[in-house]
């Protein structure tokens, strides 16, 4: 799973026995030779999808990590744009690994999505593979947060992939991830918050519209789809009411 350039073993075993701030402060370095980092395919296919209800005036990349979504909405956005995440050490890393260009300002801000720091200041905001660090519980106030900073009108956007069927190695190889946590999290603190199969689509829509968002759902193409006919990846986008609509919506539905 991981390079000569990775972390060791040693290494992940020290971050996982830490804070999942202080985890990452230690794993940003190496972080982008991880298989934790949101492949390029996956980003590329969240712009496509994205590009055609644009314009975007000002985006926020929430968990931004090493800013691999922040450059995504550097191709979206004209004004500014803006990355999120708790971590300092995963924040020094996106400055070096973003640095200002010709385009929309860049700016970071250390912050706990839970808790933003911003008044409605954004027409797009993105995420890319945080959401495990968030228990099911704490989904209502997540996004109630996301819908408190944007404009009338203005999206939150995220990949979500089809959790794979028992009859793949995947599912256990999850299901074993996830069940070490939990032992680990039972038997020692601070715990570590990072559940891969705690992230379940039909919840996930629900809270969205209790939270008072207008999901807009597609296929996010390229990836295919399982024997069943569904989609291995959705682009979810759920929009807050308010204002005339930008573009076109995202192709296919929820139950496509």
């Amino acid at each position: 799973m991981f390079g000569p350039e990775g972390p060791t073993l040693r290494e992940l075993a020290v971050q996982a026995l830490s804070s999942v701030e202080h985890g990452y402060d230690l794993l940003a370095p190496k972080f982008d030779r991880t298989p934790f980092r949101t492949p390029d395919t996956v980003l590329d296919a969240v712009a496509a999808g994205l590009a055609p209800l644009g314009p975007f005036t000002d985006g926020l990349d929430l968990c931004c990590g090493t800013g691999a979504g922040t450059r995504v909405l550097t191709g979206l956005c004209r004004r500014s744009v803006t990355g999120i995440d708790f971590s300092a050490g995963m924040l020094d890393m996106a400055r070096r690994r973003v640095p200002p260009a010709e385009g929309p300002g860049i700016a970071w801000v250390r912050g706990d999505a839970r808790a933003l720091p911003f008044t409605a200041a954004f027409d797009l905001v993105v995420s890319f593979g945080a959401f495990g660090h968030f228990l099911p519980r704490e989904l209502p106030g997540l996004f109630a947060q996301v819908g408190s900073v944007l404009r009338p009108g203005g999206r939150f956007a995220f990949p979500v992939f089809a959790p794979p069927r028992p009859a793949r190695p995947g599912f256990w190889m999850l299901l074993g991830f996830d069940t070490a946590m939990r032992v680990r999290n039972a038997l020692w603190r601070p715990p570590f918050v990072m559940y891969y199969r705690a992230f379940r689509l039909g919840t996930v829509l629900r809270e969205l519209e209790r939270a008072g968002l207008t999901v807009e759902s597609g296929v996010l193409p390229g990836f295919g789809r399982r024997a069943d006919g569904s989609p291995r990846a959705r682009l979810v986008v759920a929009r807050r009411p308010g204002a005339a609509r930008t573009g076109q919506p995202a192709a296919g539905s929820v139950n496509s």
